[in-house]
């Protein structure tokens, strides 16, 4: 059966709101990776909702397994837009091969994810990560004879009636383990709300479709480190990963990325242990993502 006649039309879901998890839960199941891949990739899949303002279909539901309930998205490949620059239902492999990165790297910053068969057809199912209500900001909007200690510049902002500010992101120790991932992953759409502040202290990044293009198109928040040295940390996490690229990592990309994409993928983890630095913006793409939050 085609997988738009499985479940009604995925934009005649019905909307739901944040679901009000606990974040301390939440970010407990996150980071027992190995039992969340497990549950999500298992589990019985219970659709409640449409989760509104996503340009694709994106579906939150629980996933039950041995009489474990847990909260998560569900981005079936037949809901998924057609973009002009990648080929149409790749995203949710993109998602799930962003998780695989990751998960490389040891810092654990996309959620647990998988590609698996649903409710709708197959498609990307992401365990939900509920923010810390109580975390501090990582963005604002400083004085243009900013930024306060503690925050680097991105861009200046228009306000209103011509005024301007910084916008600005925090010299966050997380958030720059975030840039140096979206650099290996091309990542064409960080913004704002695209990473969250777990209850245990980890920041998460979601939304991971427009990743591994073999143009460079990185689009991001995360300018403040630009051209900086990479950390000793991030040059040891390089290493290994082109290493794994070459073995048991590449192997796992296969079937969500393109071999040339895959080569891609190499040249630009190679191009960064090799500058060490962060990378600069693009000349020739806009360097942040609109909206920016």
């Amino acid at each position: 059966m085609p997988a738009r006649e499985r479940l009604p039309a995925l934009s005649e879901q019905p909307a739901v709101e944040a679901p009000g998890t606990d974040p301390a839960t939440s970010a407990a199941l996150a980071a027992d990776a190995p039992a969340a891949l497990a549950l999500l990739r298992e589990g019985a899949l219970a659709v409640h909702g449409r989760v509104t303002d996503a340009s694709n279909a994106v579906l939150y539901c629980t996933a039950t397994l041995d009489g474990v309930t847990a909260p998560c998205v569900y981005k079936p490949v037949a809901g998924e837009r057609p973009l002009w620059d990648f080929p149409d239902g790749t995203l949710a492999g993109r998602e799930t091969a962003a998780h695989e990165v990751s998960a490389a790297t040891g810092w654990q910053l996309v959620p647990p994810t998988v590609l698996r068969e649903g409710p709708a057809g197959p498609g990307m199912v992401q365990l939900w990560i509920e923010p810390d209500p109580d975390a501090p900001e990582l963005l604002d909007l400083q004085p243009l004879d900013g930024p306060a200690e503690g925050w680097l510049p991105i861009v200046r902002a228009e306000i209103d009636a011509g005024r301007q500010a910084w916008l600005v992101h925090r010299d966050d120790e997380r958030l720059r383990r975030l840039a140096v991932l979206d650099a290996v992953l091309n990542n064409a759409d960080r913004k704002g709300g695209h990473w969250l502040p777990a209850a245990d202290g980890r920041i998460y990044g979601i939304d991971h479709g427009v990743t591994f293009h073999t143009e460079p198109k990185l689009r991001t928040l995360l300018w403040g480190w630009a051209e900086q040295p990479l950390t000793a940390e991030a040059l040891d996490v390089l290493g290994k990963l082109a290493a794994d690229l070459d073995g048991a990592l590449g192997e796992r990309l296969r079937p969500h990325l393109t071999p040339v994409e895959l080569d891609a993928l190499r040249a630009r983890t190679g191009a960064l242990l090799r500058s060490g630095r962060h990378p600069l913006p693009s000349a020739d793409w806009p360097s942040i993502p609109w909206p920016p939050v």
